[in-house]
């Protein structure tokens, strides 16, 4: 029976170690890695938290430092030269040419000889009917230079959104400043 009893002890039984006298086993090669990769992990997270908080340490100062006097007239000065950009509009002559380029009177963009000949406005462009039939096509060069007859030279045909616009011959098209215009398209409208 005692074969019996010895079987049934190591069946169900279980070994224990003793702390004080046992000794560990050596770490495997895939746990000294993963301990490894943990230390690095933690190192790197706790110098990006470092880093942080000097980033809004900073930042704070320098919010208290610009919310001081001289951030407040430096701050003044800023507003003042930006109203200043946008208010003080440029100067730009404007010339009226046909459809090919060539710079014609200024009375051809004009909106008072468009409307006295039964012309329109569209799209930037003045179209005023021929008395065989069809349409002359005529728009605005902005900046460009040249004289009647001739191609024109440089400029452009988007209009300049803050700008006093005028022709060769004293013709306001747009008063600058803030965009702001009024009338149609020789007066102001149009593009």
């Amino acid at each position: 029976m005692t074969d019996d009893n010895q079987k049934d002890d190591r069946r169900g039984s279980m070994r224990f170690q003793n702390p004080e006298t046992t000794t560990p086993r050596e770490p495997t090669l895939a746990e000294k890695r993963a301990r490894l990769k943990a230390v690095e992990e933690q190192r790197r997270r706790a110098e990006e938290e470092q880093q942080a908080r000097q980033a809004a340490e900073e930042k704070a100062r320098s919010r208290r430092k610009l919310l001081g006097a001289g951030g407040v007239t430096v701050g003044l000065v800023g507003v003042v030269a930006a109203w200043y950009l946008v208010a003080v509009p440029d100067e730009v002559t404007a010339v009226c040419t046909t459809a090919d380029g060539t710079i014609v009177d200024d009375d051809y963009c004009d909106d008072d000889y468009v409307s006295s000949h039964h012309g329109y406005h569209s799209g930037g462009w003045v179209f005023i009917p021929m008395p065989g039939g069809g349409t002359q096509q005529y728009r605005y060069n902005y900046g460009g230079t040249g004289t009647v007859g001739q191609p024109v030279s440089g400029g452009t045909y988007t209009r300049p959104s803050n700008a006093s616009i005028t022709t060769k011959s004293g013709t306001t098209v747009q008063r600058g400043g803030f965009g702001i215009s009024g009338g149609s398209f020789g007066k102001g409208g149009g593009s």
